[in-house]
This record gives structure tokens, C-alpha cells and sequence, in this order.
């Protein structure tokens, strides 16, 4: 790819395709179709595909949609372990490294966009900073951090929470905190495709088809079967707790299906809102280095070729 660094040539230089959207977008098989042009392997960005057993709710690609391509940090993880974005980090790291070094072109791939954050701008983050939660209020956040608190939803309790939280026990507070975990330079070259979507509808339109093909694939025996396993991150899939009350005789199937898709709904447009920022701050760092693709019917491949002007081997 031009203005890239091939494999094997540039260590410090990684070359790293960046394949980032909401939910239902299209993101594994484009960045799938892509490791088949680019001889490349997928690491998981999927803060809930990182637990073994969580197939169906997480959308784990199946091996035949894998086409052969290898992916990487999917079902290591019981679903009953505690797992952050600091763990995670360093095993995308290493497995980003064992691709390249092997001559082969790694593509992050996924939907939490604090692990690509955490990836590719090379964010040092501490276990016990991130798993120390306490109470307080987005106007508390803005008090103290006004830039972190304009980033932030007022909903977003678990974020508010850990800016708060860090800034009690360290005194320092997130954005300073930020702003120290990037003075170390990223090892990547990357270059990040966004799967937008142009009609909001139609994204939620395919959110409520993949809603129903998850319940004939048996999303519902799945989630029964999860009730006493998932615990801790993992519990906070969306498509268990949505339908617990159902299982806990509740509420009709009917209703806990629409409060699945809804708020399925809602998490895809807060991916949306995040990874449009990081869409305007690639833009601002590495001007050229971001390309969006609309979310719309049609071969996402042939799209990223064309819109991101790759001359794809």
C-alpha cells in the first residue's frame, strides 16, 4: 500500500489498518475481506469478544465467515474473570508485533473505541485507576475537569465515575492523565476506515434484523445458559440483561426482544458520537490518514479501495 512501510522492512514503523463502526456496520466482513487482499491477520477490538462462550450476543464471526483469516484475542477470557481495557492493551500490542514480525499485515478491528484508543495512540493505563469506581455527577466531572466532561455523556455513570475516581486517589485528573499516557510515541503507522452511516434508519434497520437472527440462532438458550456464569464486564453484554427480565417471567419475550433492540439501538449511537471524534482527531494528527465509508448497501471492499486510494497488491 503506498506510503506504507512494507512488513518486515521498518520495526518501529508498523503498518496498521484500523477497521472501527457500530454495531451491525459491517466492520468483520470488511476488515476480513481486507486481510484476504492484504495477506493480513484481525486482532479484536470487542470488549465483549474477549469471553469464551458469548457467541451469539457478542456477534463472534463463525469460522465460515472467517474465510481462513486469522483472528486474534476472541474467547480467551472466562466469562466470569474481570477484564479491562489495561489488560487488554498489552496483549494487542503483542499480538500486533507477532503479525508483522511473521511478514503478514495486521488490521485491529471493532467496536470499543477506548481499546483502539488505548492501541493506537499507545495510552499507559493502570489496572487500579480503571477498577476504581466511586460516586459523583457529571456536574461534579465538569467542576474539576471541564475539557473531560465535554467529551462525556451526563448519562455515562461509569466514566463519569472513573474520572472521579482517579482524580481522588491521584489528584491528577483524566485529561492530565491522557495527556501524560500519550508522551510515549506509537510504534503504528495506522490509517483508520470508519464505517459512518449516511441514514441513521437504515443502521437501526439492520440492527433489528441482526436482533432477530440472533434469536433463531439461539441468543435466548444462550443468555439462559450465561445467567450464572457471566459476571463482572462481562455481564454488561448487551442482549443478556435485556432479556433477564423475561427469563425472570417479568415481562413477555415480545417486550424484552424490543427493549434488546432498543437498546441496541442506543450503543450504536453512542459508538457513533465516539468514533466520529476520533474520525476528527485522526484527521487533525495525520491529515490523509482517515478515510469514512458510509454504512449502505453495496461491496464495502471495493468502497475501501476506492475512497482510500490503496493499491491493493
Amino acid at each position: 500500500m503506498e506510503g506504507w512501510p512494507q512488513a518486515g522492512v521498518v520495526k518501529e514503523n508498523i503498518p496498521l489498518l484500523v477497521v472501527c463502526g457500530p454495531t451491525a456496520s459491517g466492520k468483520t466482513a470488511l476488515a476480513i475481506g481486507l486481510a484476504l487482499a492484504l495477506n493480513g491477520e484481525i486482532v479484536s477490538a470487542d470488549s465483549m469478544q474477549i469471553y469464551r462462550g458469548m457467541d451469539i450476543a457478542t456477534a463472534k464471526p463463525a469460522p465460515e465467515e472467517m474465510r481462513g483469516v486469522p483472528h486474534h484475542l476472541i474467547g480467551i477470557v472466562e466469562p466470569d474473570e474481570r477484564f479491562s481495557v489495561a489488560q487488554y492493551a498489552p496483549l494487542a500490542h503483542a499480538a500486533i508485533q507477532d503479525i508483522y514480525t511473521r511478514g503478514r499485515f495486521p488490521i485491529l478491528c471493532g467496536g470499543t473505541g477506548l481499546y483502539i484508543q488505548a492501541v493506537t495512540e499507545n495510552l499507559i493505563l493502570t489496572e487500579g485507576e480503571l477498577d476504581h469506581n466511586g460516586p459523583g455527577t457529571w456536574n461534579d466531572l465538569q467542576k474539576i475537569d471541564p475539557a473531560a466532561a465535554e467529551k462525556i455523556h451526563p448519562n455515562d455513570q461509569k466514566r463519569i465515575s472513573h474520572a472521579l475516581a482517579l482524580h481522588r486517589a491521584t489528584g491528577v485528573t483524566l485529561t492530565q492523565q491522557n495527556r501524560r499516557s500519550r508522551q510515549e510515541p506509537t510504534p503504528y503507522d495506522a490509517r483508520m476506515i470508519f464505517l459512518n452511516a449516511r441514514e441513521r434508519q437504515h443502521l437501526y434497520d439492520r440492527i433489528d434484523q441482526r436482533v432477530d437472527q440472533m434469536l433463531e440462532a439461539g441468543l435466548l438458550e444462550e443468555a439462559r445458559g450465561q445467567r450464572q456464569t457471566a459476571r463482572n464486564t462481562a455481564a454488561q453484554a448487551i442482549g443478556y440483561k435485556e432479556l433477564e427480565p423475561y427469563l425472570l417471567g417479568q415481562c413477555t419475550l415480545e417486550e424484552a426482544v424490543e427493549h434488546l433492540k432498543r437498546e441496541t439501538r442506543r450503543y450504536a449511537k453512542r459508538q457513533l458520537s465516539w468514533f466520529r471524534r476520533m474520525a476528527r482527531e485522526w484527521n487533525e494528527r495525520t491529515p490523509g490518514s482517515c478515510a469514512e465509508l458510509f454504512l449502505e448497501d453495496g461491496n464495502l471492499l471495493e468502497q475501501a479501495e476506492r475512497q482510500c486510494k490503496w493499491d491493493m497488491p
